[in-house]
């Protein structure tokens, strides 16, 4: 069966954005592209209205909070920290997931072979359709293809930024910055990226 973002359905999760980890991936430039492109995921959800989650992994004073930027984007956006690698085992998080009624999750952050695969699991065990941004999540370990290819066989789709930008504008408006979507959602961000960078 063909599973389609359906923004009215969705909710999204940020999962462990924190200084500790992003330091892990490198060049400074490099981390600056994440944190940006983070940024444009969590502006692209806000106006679609689609409500977001993040989860810092504790101890968040050693780890680090959620950057800046994102976190002035989120706004209002639910903050849970977390013990476990599996967000779903913290009951605080699976109750606020089941007051949305929300029946699909994007997923985006760190690390892609422990904390994403196991909360992608966790929610697909919950019964979410689970949508992965591929270019959105970052490791310290250098091969996470195995992590992608569990995500996949056990039921995630795996997607890019630029794919989940124009199925959220497909789903809404046919794909066109038309009056539909005007109405609904006011203005678009004409300098919203359409794709990561």
């Amino acid at each position: 069966m063909t599973k389609r973002v359906v923004a009215e359905s969705c909710a999204g999760a940020i999962i462990d954005v924190q200084d500790y980890f992003l330091s892990q991936i490198g060049s400074r430039p490099a981390r600056n592209r994440m944190e940006k492109n983070l940024v444009a995921f969590a502006r692209l959800l806000g106006y679609f209205r689609i409500p977001i989650l993040a989860t810092l992994e504790r101890p968040v004073h050693r780890k680090g909070a959620l950057p800046a930027a994102l976190k002035k984007q989120l706004g209002e956006a639910k903050l849970f920290e977390k013990d476990f690698f599996d967000l779903t085992k913290e009951k605080k998080i699976r109750d606020h997931l089941a007051r949305l009624k929300k029946k699909q999750i994007i997923a985006a952050g760190c690390e892609t072979d422990v904390c994403v695969v196991q909360s992608c699991l966790g929610l697909l065990e919950l019964g979410y359709d689970v949508f992965v941004v591929e270019d959105l999540l970052f490791s310290s370990a250098r091969n996470v293809e195995a992590a992608l290819a569990r995500m996949k066989a056990e039921g995630a789709v795996l997607l890019t930024y630029k794919t989940l930008y124009y199925e959220l504008l497909q789903a809404v408006d046919g794909g066109r910055h038309g009056e539909a979507m005007l109405a609904r959602f006011g203005p678009f961000p004409e300098d919203l990226p359409d794709q990561a960078g």
